[in-house]
């Protein structure tokens, strides 16, 4: 009986380390189904890097550095690319924030803003085999350069021109003063485009009607922009378009506590307060950005000028707000599709 005892107690030894041996083995085959296949492609795309640098206005802008980031993120989400942000705190920030990214190898550089043009025109010279994007300005000399550059006066045509028929027609908020108003972040192009674009379809549809524009000089100061917001209400304004990045969240503030409405800008701003925004002028500074790094990725990197318009999507109104009546709705349309089919030049251009 010893014997046996001692022969099963062998083979038990024996099936015991079999069975480990086997259920190491196909524990070990399992973790390796469950590791992800890396192709050559996607690590490819991996190695493309990615930078963008931020105006002063910073990615929490509600308008187009967070439209930027906005198209930045879709790129990683989507292609698989790098990517990285620096946010410029002043203005003497932008050359050594875009000579980080070139030092470091990065593939394309994103700068933010009009006001970034003088920069990328001098680190691109110094960086010749780095690609830079710029988003409103026109940098042309360049051949490792692309501007991405808005036609927002033919969207600021489209607001100023519901602004102007709900003045005329007096409705919703609205009781009838003939007066709209504009609270501009700085007197440069990217902003006086959306301006010029508001004021031609303001008086398109309403001669008569009184616009009054001011600047803040500033892009990233809510209580000017809120300020600068109730005084033209105190002088009339029933609607006011910001176009003054994150200093116009001060002037949706503003249109709130005075139930009177305000015009988004770059974003749809209507979640901002569903209530007082009429509508936004939205420039799709998102999709550029996406285009662009796809097309760099691609090898289809463009230098020059892109235009982004009505035709292209690349501009358009955001949402509108419940107040605007369905006919000056259809208004609005038509002479959106008269600027896509050349029946409407829009200037860009401020008048006096």
């Amino acid at each position: 009986m010893k014997r046996w005892r001692v022969i099963l107690a062998s083979l038990l030894i024996v099936v015991l380390s079999v069975s480990v041996l086997l259920s190491g083995c196909s524990s070990k085959t399992k973790q390796e189904s469950t590791q992800p296949q890396t192709t050559t492609q996607e690590s490819k795309n991996k190695d493309f890097k990615v930078g963008l640098v931020t105006d002063v206005g910073g990615i929490n802008d509600h308008s187009f550095n967070q439209m930027a980031y906005e198209g930045l993120q879709r790129a990683a989400k989507e292609l698989g690319v790098t990517v990285n942000v620096i946010q410029s705190k002043k203005m003497e920030d932008y050359v050594p924030n875009l000579t980080n990214f070139a030092q470091q190898g990065y593939n394309l550089i994103i700068a933010v803003g009009f006001m970034m043009h003088d920069a990328v025109e001098e680190v691109s010279q110094k960086f010749p085999d780095t690609k830079f994007l710029i988003i409103d300005s026109e940098v042309t000399d360049r051949p490792n350069v692309s501007s991405a550059m808005f036609k927002t006066e033919q969207v600021g045509y489209l607001v100023g021109a519901m602004a102007g028929l709900m003045e005329k027609e007096k409705v919703g908020k609205v009781k009838g003063t003939n007066t709209i108003g504009v609270v501009g972040g700085m007197q440069i192009p990217p902003v006086d485009s959306f301006i010029a674009g508001y004021q031609q379809g303001a008086k398109a549809v309403n001669p008569d009607i009184k616009i009054i524009i001011n600047y803040t000089n500033n892009f990233n100061d809510p209580a000017a922009g809120k300020q600068m917001a109730l005084t033209e209400i105190s002088q009339g304004a029933e609607i006011i378009f910001q176009v003054a990045g994150g200093t116009g969240d001060g002037v949706i503030k503003a249109a709130q506590e005075k139930n009177v409405y305000a015009i988004g800008v770059d974003a749809d701003q209507s979640y901002l307060a569903p209530d007082h925004v009429l509508t936004s002028a939205v420039k799709r500074v998102d999709v550029a950005t996406y285009d662009v790094i796809k097309d760099t990725l691609n090898g289809n990197f463009k230098s020059g000028i892109v235009y982004f318009d009505l035709k292209n999507e690349g501009v358009g109104i955001g949402k509108v707000n419940k107040d605007v009546p369905q006919s000056i709705i259809d208004k609005v349309n038509q002479l959106a599709q008269d600027i896509k089919d050349g029946k409407i030049t829009v200037s860009d251009k401020v008048s006096k």
